[in-house]
């Protein structure tokens, strides 16, 4: 096992540099972002003086504005009443007014105190002569012998003049002249709206590399050789291979997708536009096209590059099948723009797309043909020992005391993803803090999975009856978990509400599961009716407890009958499609009549389980209240415990002597 997963000798290491000439010493074939041309002028070195020139320019003006500031101003004048002017007016103090309609200025012979600041005083000064004055003020002023000059009330400067009425005007010629000549760019100069959104990492900037990435061997390698072509174009172009222009990476959220892209801009070394599908779109028609455009015109600016759109699916459904208004539909114009980009006329030399989406199904076939996405990459989740490698990458900062075994933890969480397994390990440490560990250890560990799987404790007061009922239901799934074939262990029982539920039982597989049989499906069917059915037996009684387990129940049922082929009524025929909801009558491709014997084989399936669990319990009621009694005692019963109270050894029993298929 450890030597098919080790990786080839010809994967690339992280770290590795870069050869940006050819073999042979010629040119480059890409302009990498970062790689001066040395043909190319500077421009800075074209400006006079360079930078330190405009540094003292800067400086001369900032010197100039503080001395014709500090320096060179006037004194400033003060505002005095009418009255105290008409008196320094008669004394003989002032020697001459400018008139501006009411408004008067002028100087003092000598300086005159400030009204409002004493201890300010100037020769200057201005006032107001009030409209019902009527004092002969001019006759005064000539005998006195002050000099009288006057200016016009309603004086508007040159400037003023061509600032309003000029202004608007340019201002209209310089935003139709703008929009004129930014019209072949679409609407990506109005407002900024068609610009992309992407986001760009710089090598250097948020590395990630294939070490960050585990527990996805499988797709990883898929892409080592994008990697190597971005690096060492040369190697294949001299053999007359070419890159391809598209990766699709398809699978359930959380199995790594965007890490993957992340990590090949950081092997490669070259920058990275991050963008989600769902940004493309907006209410304003045609933004999505000038987007798309915009963001191809930036990756290739700095090719070699890599674009990664999240979410292709937003976009990228197929055609025809949506109500467009007015015969013009959005989304499928961005669509075509993208698809004229990744393979038209213009090419995108050095650009390569990496998209991610969780429903590759739903794709438009003009974007999943070669030439546009001419390699399809399943990420699916991770077996066993890729969890085991995942909990290494994201325990590396994480203090974990000695007893841990992250290949036991991995064991105890199949069908998780990478993204739950980050949060596993991090709702591990959140718990190791709160205890006030110096570590994280094992218990941290299990109670932040039973948390995450089973649900948070809710602090309820039950009453002794509805814990005794409680006890018996989870007693009745435990207990034929144990006794039949196939099912998967019991790993704990508890009576603690948990979520939604009064109690819970958890089982989970030896071993990772990648197919079903027959006899395993009808072992979960009859252990999910365990519950209700020990109710029934002990209180003579229904609760709605069972809700839950009627409806996994049934859908396991259906689908053995529907999609797998597992009844002999319908026969080796599949009549519903994955992710049809569990109502066939929603499907218009299944007769009345298969409708009628879906129904009947699904309840035939269910009351024969049903009668199975009721024989089992009924044949060991010594050990259902064995296990209930230990539970109204101790709440939560560990796997062990289980079954030594249960008198079962898992040894001899089919549930660990069938091999998970």
């Amino acid at each position: 096992m450890a030597d098919s997963r080790r990786k080839s000798d010809n994967r690339i290491r992280p770290g590795g540099d870069r050869d940006r000439s050819g073999s042979n010493g010629q040119d480059p074939m890409w302009r990498v972002e970062g790689w001066e041309d040395e043909a190319k002028p500077d421009w800075r070195r074209q400006m006079p003086g360079g930078r330190w020139f405009w540094l003292v320019f800067l400086g001369i003006l900032v010197l100039n504005w503080v001395i014709s500031s500090w320096f060179l101003t006037p004194e400033a004048p003060i505002t005095v009443p009418y009255t105290t002017f008409l008196s320094e007016l008669d004394s003989g103090n002032v020697e001459s007014i400018v008139a501006s309609g009411e408004d008067i200025r002028g100087s003092f012979a000598e300086p005159v105190d400030d009204p409002v600041n004493p201890e300010l005083t100037s020769t200057t000064f201005e006032t107001r002569r009030p409209d019902f004055a009527d004092d002969d003020l001019l006759a005064r002023l000539i005998e006195n012998e002050v000099v009288v000059n006057a200016e016009p009330a309603d004086e508007v400067s040159f400037w003023q003049q061509l600032l309003f009425g000029f202004g608007p005007t340019l201002l209209l010629l310089w935003i139709f002249v703008s929009m004129y000549r930014r019209a072949g760019q679409g609407l990506a100069g109005i407002g900024g709206l068609g610009t992309s959104r992407a986001q760009k990492y710089e090598p250097s900037k948020d590395r990630v590399t294939f070490e960050d990435v585990a527990g996805i061997d499988d797709a990883e390698d898929q892409l080592v050789e994008v990697v190597d072509f971005l690096r060492n174009p040369e190697r294949y172009t001299k053999l007359g291979a070419a890159i391809p222009r598209g990766v699709l990476l398809s699978g359930p959220p959380g199995t790594g997708k965007t890490l993957l892209a992340k990590a090949v801009a950081g092997e490669a070394g070259v920058p990275f536009f991050s963008m989600a599908a769902s940004e493309f779109i907006e209410m304003v028609v045609g933004v999505g096209a000038s987007r798309v455009r915009d963001l191809f015109n930036k990756a290739k600016e700095a090719a070699p590059a890599i674009v990664f759109i999240d979410e292709i699916d937003a976009i990228g459904r197929a055609r025809g099948g949506a109500v467009s208004f007015g015969g013009h539909d959005e989304r499928e114009q961005t669509l075509n723009q993208i698809l004229t980009e990744m393979d038209g006329f213009s090419g995108n030399e050095g650009v390569i797309v990496i998209a991610a989406t969780n429903r590759p199904d739903v794709l438009d076939p003009a974007l999943m043909r070669p030439g546009r996405f001419d390699r399809h990459v399943v990420v699916s989740p991770p077996d066993q020992i890729g969890r085991k490698q995942i909990l290494e990458v994201h325990t590396r900062d994480v203090p974990l005391a000695p007893e841990v075994d992250l290949g036991v933890l991995a064991s105890s969480t199949p069908g998780m993803v990478g993204a739950d397994l980050r949060n596993l390990v991090n709702e591990a440490a959140l718990m190791a803090a709160r205890r006030g560990h110096a570590n994280v250890q094992v218990n941290d560990f299990t109670d932040a999975l039973e948390q995450i799987v089973l649900g948070a404790e809710r602090k309820i007061m039950m009453t002794e009856a509805d814990r005794e009922r409680t006890a018996y239901h989870e007693s009745g799934h435990a207990l034929l978990g144990m006794l039949e074939p196939g099912a998967d262990p019991v790993r704990k029982i508890s009576i603690i509400p948990r979520g939604r539920a009064l109690g819970v039982t958890f089982q989970s597989p030896e071993a990772d599961r990648y197919s079903y049989t027959e006899e395993y499906l009808l072992g979960r069917i009859t252990g999910a009716l365990g519950g209700r059915v020990a109710e029934e037996m002990i209180f003579d009684e229904r609760t709605t407890g069972a809700e839950n387990d009627l409806v996994q129940a049934t859908q396991i049922a259906r689908n053995m009958v529907g999609r797998w082929g597992m009844s002999g009524a319908i026969g080796p025929v599949s009549v519903l499609k994955e992710g049809e909801p569990a109502n066939p009558f929603q499907s218009d491709q299944v007769s009345e009549h298969t409708h009628r014997l879906i129904d009947e084989e699904v309840r035939r399936i269910i009351e024969s389980c049903e009668a199975r669990a009721r024989e089992q319990l009924a044949k060991h009621r010594d050990k259902l209240d064995a296990l209930a009694a230990a539970l109204l005692e101790k709440e939560t019963l560990e796997e062990d415990d289980a079954y030594e109270i249960a008198q079962i050894d898992r040894e001899s029993n089919p549930v660990a002597a069938t091999p998970p298929v």
